[in-house]
């Protein structure tokens, strides 16, 4: 007798063993990484015009051909100058969740931020920030919904036999820190032409606590990634941006990049509506068409991926879905970053 896995079950035991070969060399990542600056290089904090920023990142992936794999992203950032001359100090976290798959893999990221941007320039905005981040991130699964092959007993899936795997822990925690140099500056006299580049190094304390069978062989890969961003005017009330991304990490390698246009609705100064629309490429992976609108200080946006990938055949072109929620704002206090004469922004 013939014994076939349902499509849905077969997918799901697929990407959980991609998931489980690579996962010492692959990180969690989003399509709007323009959303997840710290993500992408710690000194990439207090980047912005204003004091305050908070960012708020969901994604739902692959929910057509297994357990749907859930990401949530949160971060925050305080900026204020310090000492006599432009230089700033930003302060924040990074907090993350993951749950991935059949058997319930779960990762949950709690990260402090420090970066502080020294000016170059007393005549125009031109900074050089130094940024790490740093703390801790557990792991867990859930065993009692593993599934393997030692559980056939000839004729039939048999839950009562042993799956055959020796977990010493089914959760684990460990230290994290990555640290990264950004440089940015304006772009000719108009202070809101500007640009960034980065270099982040990211798991530079290489821990070996990253194993559920207890394996202090294993460390976890550094990993690489070179940021930029470019932001012009095309009129007074519109403007482009350029996002880009590359990532290597052991063998493999991530490149995404794309660009958002920006409208402005109303008063070109202080317009209570921005609308972006745009797309982001993930090279040999997935098209990911972005919208965004700006209200006042609040900002929402979605994307979607559309698969392009070998993948495309079992999911027929659907990737993920993801929801993104930002404020920013100065707090109007002595410190506050509103009045001061160079400030770096993006």
């Amino acid at each position: 007798m013939k014994t076939y896995l349902p499509k849905k079950f077969a997918w799901s035991l697929i990407l959980v063993v991609v998931c489980s070969l690579s996962i010492q060399a692959q990180d969690i990542h989003f399509s709007q990484f323009f959303e997840t600056p710290l993500l992408r290089n710690p000194s990439l904090a207090g980047i912005f015009k204003g004091d305050i920023r908070a960012q708020m990142v969901y994604r739902n992936q692959w929910n057509n051909i297994t357990d749907a794999y859930r990401t949530a992203s949160f971060n925050f950032e305080y900026k204020k100058p310090i000492g006599r001359a432009d230089d700033f100090l930003t302060i924040g976290a990074q907090v993350m969740y993951d749950k991935a798959g059949t058997i319930a893999l779960t990762s949950t990221h709690i990260l402090p931020v420090l970066n502080y941007q020294k000016s170059l320039s007393a005549d125009r905005n031109m900074y050089l920030s130094l940024g790490f981040m740093g703390g801790l991130v557990q792991r867990r699964i859930d065993e009692s919904k593993i599934t393997t092959n030692s559980q056939y007993n000839g004729q039939e899936f048999d839950p009562g036999l042993s799956n055959g795997e020796s977990f010493t822990q089914t959760s684990y925690s460990y230290l994290d820190a990555s640290v990264g140099m950004s440089f940015n500056s304006q772009l000719g006299a108009n202070e809101n032409n500007n640009f960034y580049l980065g270099l982040a190094y990211h798991h530079f304390n290489k821990s070996n606590k990253t194993s559920f069978y207890g394996n202090i062989n294993l460390e976890m890969v550094p990993k690489w990634v070179a940021s930029l961003g470019i932001r012009m005017n095309v009129s007074e009330e519109s403007y482009f941006t350029l996002y880009g991304d590359y990532s290597k990490q052991d063998v493999y390698t991530e490149t995404v990049a794309g660009f958002i246009y920006s409208y402005r609705l109303g008063d070109p100064e202080d317009p209570r509506y921005v609308l972006h629309i745009g797309s982001m490429v993930r090279l040999k992976d997935a098209l990911i068409p972005v919208l965004k609108l700006d209200i006042g200080k609040m900002a929402v946006s979605g994307s979607y991926d559309v698969n392009t990938s070998q993948l495309r055949n079992a999911s027929y072109g659907r990737g993920g879905f993801e929801f993104a929620l930002s404020y920013q704002n100065f707090n109007n206090k002595d410190n506050s970053s509103r009045d001061a004469v160079r400030c770096p922004v993006f």
